[in-house]
């Protein structure tokens, strides 16, 4: 019953984080530049933008969702879940929003979901939350998306092209969502385990606490430099995956054991890069050009 009741709750988490994204996107163009050396100022601006701070409001209710749903069910399971809002994204931006869906957009949304939903129908049954995991492999894959984060967000000065500053910062933003989640299921146990106390002294809160913090700035970067859908639906697509990814390798969630699932799954993943090749996020010089902030280096 808890597994039905995790993946209900996921489904409303799925709209909500969207519809905060869309909100959030709305006040980061009217925001002072994300400059991660001024944190503090960049902060003050943010949440000085009454559609920014709307979009936190909805987006703490997201957070707050998802937390109960990986409590209930696996984290692998609640991904899956949360990856079919993909599908809400351009309805709610094109209906609600107004934003102009081009059609390379919508392959890009498509393929990502056909992508995400192959790798729904290919995950085996299971039962319970799975929320003890090997602390070894948690070490290593954390280590491991804070570093793929990083490459993401100095990509532009490794080489990266300047129009797709938009999309490897909102990349960078996923995977450090990623390991966000990955530390709030590992807390999940923990607190049942050794309660609130436990929680504090854990490691694995501060680590999803310096992930959420870098991710914060990185996403806010992104919605400033690319277009919405391409940047809300990329940042949601790498947290779905490092966590999806986390969830298997880390907590031990079951993958299929039969060649024609792994076939499967890894034609899914994919579908879901080449997806994310075809939604680029160009700058924003319309935006620049009615008054908005300018880009600058991040």
């Amino acid at each position: 019953m808890s597994l039905y009741l995790g993946i209900l709750i996921a489904l409303f988490c799925a709209a909500a984080s969207n519809l905060a994204f869309l909100y959030k996107h709305r006040g980061c163009a009217t925001a002072c530049t994300v400059d991660i050396r001024h944190p503090l100022r960049t902060a003050v601006s943010l949440w000085s933008q009454r559609w920014f701070a709307i979009g936190m409001g909805v987006g703490l209710v997201a957070w707050l969702l998802h937390v109960a749903a990986i409590w209930l069910a696996p984290l692998s399971v609640v991904q899956v879940v949360l990856s079919g809002g993909l599908v809400l994204l351009a309805v709610m931006a094109d209906r609600l929003f107004g934003f102009s869906i081009g059609p390379r957009q919508r392959w890009g949304l498509g393929m990502t979901c056909v992508g995400l939903v192959l790798l729904a129908v290919t995950l085996p049954k299971t039962q319970g939350a799975h929320s003890s995991f090997s602390l070894t492999a948690m070490i290593v894959f954390q280590a491991g998306l804070f570093g793929l984060g990083a490459l993401f967000i100095m990509g532009k000065r490794l080489g990266g092209r300047a129009e797709h500053h938009g999309v490897m910062l909102a990349a960078a933003a996923g995977i450090l969502f990623g390991v966000c989640n990955l530390g709030v299921k590992a807390l999940t146990g923990i607190v049942g385990d050794h309660g609130v106390i436990g929680v504090i002294l854990s490691p694995w809160m501060w680590v999803a606490l310096l992930g959420s913090a870098t991710a914060f700035y990185a996403s806010a970067r992104s919605l400033q430099d690319g277009d919405a859908v391409p940047v809300i639906a990329i940042t949601g697509t790498a947290a779905n995956i490092a966590t999806i990814a986390g969830g298997i390798i880390v907590f031990g969630d079951p993958m299929p054991n039969d060649a024609l699932g792994i076939a499967l799954q890894a034609f899914a993943f994919v579908l879901v890069i080449v997806a994310s090749a075809l939604t680029p996020a160009p700058l924003r010089a319309a935006r620049a050009a009615a008054g908005g902030p300018a880009a600058a280096p991040a």
